[in-house]
């Protein structure tokens, strides 16, 4: 039995790409490893704001300790009413107060469970260097614990990796049915409209899901629908712009939320505790930026949300602006060659 010529070349291009695939997925893997680990494998803080609320002799020689090594950035409050109310606001993740000589820990779960636990641990073991076993356990006050529902901390990152997710697909799917028309402006608010619906969708589908779990039962709901749909169509959106300015390839931008953003989005690991590069970058990200969003609408209402509300914002408006600008642009007539105008 005799082999053609063109049924070898076809089983040597199968294997060609056979083997382009598996170095492909090799070398992807190798990268995302390696992110994963730079950003997540020993969470260190960077600059980690806390309170201390002690005497100017006492404050000199506890701040010059805590800031030695760059890990925390202490600010100095009079009194503990200051110091839980920086807490509040997300100004600082905890504090200790020396009052009449007596130590107190201040900390917020709510905020990072992990930073929490950080300082429990790295406070009692100071605590019982200084005092000893015999001056019973260290108070610690819990100013925004977490709440039963969430007492691992954990929905926040759950919410945030379904709507990146979530976007990232619709996104793509909208874009496919926009190809079977023709662009132009009246497309392109159509387009930008299709984009603004699902966001309200999706804001309210976050929020029954959560519902399901009693999650935020005791946050202001409208300030997380609108904070739900901001975030989602500051994804959305974005994507949409992408493939309008480069086609298909653009829709990778929706995976690089999901695959490089969420890490260090600070969802799951505090900002603080990521690498400085990390930490900047997820919080220029529409999935660091609703994060936040997010965190502070369930437990921290006092605190300011300017910053991120400006990321997603911008991300959201120049996303639609694109999308408009480019069917627009496609709908304007085209100029015929001077050549062709001449024979008519």
């Amino acid at each position: 039995m005799t082999v053609s010529t063109s049924e070898t070349t076809s089983a040597r291009t199968i294997r060609r790409y056979a083997v382009a695939i598996a170095l492909a997925g090799a070398v992807i893997q190798l990268l995302l490893g390696v992110y994963y680990l730079a950003m997540a494998h020993s969470p260190q803080p960077h600059d980690l704001p806390v309170g201390l609320v002690a005497t100017k002799q006492q404050a000199q020689a506890i701040t010059a300790q805590l800031e030695s090594d760059g890990q925390f950035a202490v600010d100095h409050y009079d009194d503990p009413r200051e110091l839980t109310t920086a807490i509040d606001r997300r100004e600082a993740y905890g504090g200790v107060t020396i009052v009449r000589g007596k130590p107190t820990l201040y900390v917020a779960t709510a905020a990072s469970p992990a930073v929490a636990n950080l300082l429990k641990v790295s406070y009692s073991q100071v605590y019982y260097e200084k005092l000893g076993t015999k001056a019973g356990p260290p108070k610690v006050v819990d100013v925004v614990p977490l709440p039963a529902d969430d007492s691992a901390g954990s929905s926040l990152g759950f919410l945030i990796q379904a709507l990146a997710l979530g976007g990232s697909i619709a996104s793509l799917a909208l874009g496919q049915l926009r190809k079977m028309t023709e662009r132009s402006l009246l497309n392109g608010v159509r387009h930008a409209s299709l984009l603004v619906g699902y966001a309200v969708l999706s804001a309210g589908v976050a929020l029954v899901a959560m519902s399901f779990f009693g999650i935020g039962a005791g946050a202001d709901k409208w300030s997380l629908f609108w904070g739900f749909a901001l975030i989602s169509l500051a994804i959305t959106a974005s994507i949409a712009a992408a493939v309008a300015l480069v086609g298909p390839a653009g829709t990778s931008l929706g995976m690089l939320y999901f695959t490089l953003g969420i890490i260090i989005s600070g969802s799951s690991i505090a900002p603080e505790m990521l690498p400085t590069a990390g930490r900047v970058v997820g919080q220029l990200l529409p999935p660091g930026a609703g994060a936040t969003v997010v965190r502070d609408a369930l437990y921290f209402p006092d605190a300011s949300t300017t910053e991120p509300f400006v990321v997603l914002g911008l991300f959201a408006a120049v996303g639609l602006g694109v999308v408009l600008a480019k069917n627009a642009v496609a709908s304007l007539p085209r100029q015929r060659p001077a050549s062709d105008a001449e024979n008519g």
